[in-house]
């Protein structure tokens, strides 16, 4: 019986997957995400649409601010977030081929994190893509730029408006169009990052530090 039943759902699932239903029911979801439910003041229940229709792994003591663009495939959302992170206002987070994000990492307003794009020097102009990764304590600046297949080491700063093109090594600074090392930081990084604002602002109960 269970199993002429899960034959069943597995004929109506791949039924559904060949038409066109399926990808505009998919692209709803996204587009929800992105249009309203990036819209709710409630970080929970932001967070609560993610995790459990996108598939968006957050950590403990994250916070996701409101107005995030996030894209991914019709069968996946390919996003991890650690812990104590910030993920400020009007990121745009590219989940096609992957983005995982360590710990107590900040990623400032109107940062772009892309894991696909287009090569320019094929005649074809094919898609090609590659994860993004962030490690521990690194903080990414205001409109930076990461292109695919980047990683950025842990306690990395990755300046205002940069486009980085290549891994930036732990603990050093970039900056630039495209980015290049301008300094280095101090080794050791051991702060918490602990930022839960209230709505759309910058305010938060300073009572509990």
């Amino acid at each position: 019986m269970w199993k002429t039943l899960l034959n069943w759902k597995s004929s109506i699932y791949m039924l559904l997957r060949n038409s066109s239903l399926y990808y505009t029911w998919k692209a709803f979801l996204y587009y929800f995400a992105n249009h309203v439910i990036a819209s709710i003041p409630n970080e929970s229940l932001r967070h609560l649409y993610y995790r459990r229709v996108m598939g968006i792994s957050i950590g403990k003591r994250t916070h996701v601010s409101m107005g995030q663009f996030i894209t991914g495939y019709y069968t996946r959302c390919s996003i991890e977030i650690g812990n104590n992170c910030v993920i400020n206002r009007q990121c745009y987070l590219d989940g096609r081929q992957g983005i995982k994000i360590g710990n107590n990492v900040n990623v400032s307003f109107q940062a772009c994190l892309l894991s696909l794009h287009h090569d320019v020097h094929q005649p074809e102009f094919p898609a090609v893509g590659a994860p993004v990764q962030i490690g521990d304590h690194a903080w990414i600046g205001a409109r930076a730029v990461i292109l695919p297949g980047v990683t950025i080491g842990e306690g990395a700063v990755v300046a205002s408006g940069a486009v980085v093109r290549k891994d930036v090594p732990s603990y050093t600074i970039v900056g630039g169009v495209p980015a290049k090392k301008i300094g280095e930081r101090p080794q050791g990084m051991v702060y918490l990052t602990d930022f839960h604002p209230y709505f759309d602002t910058d305010i938060y109960d300073e009572s509990k530090h």
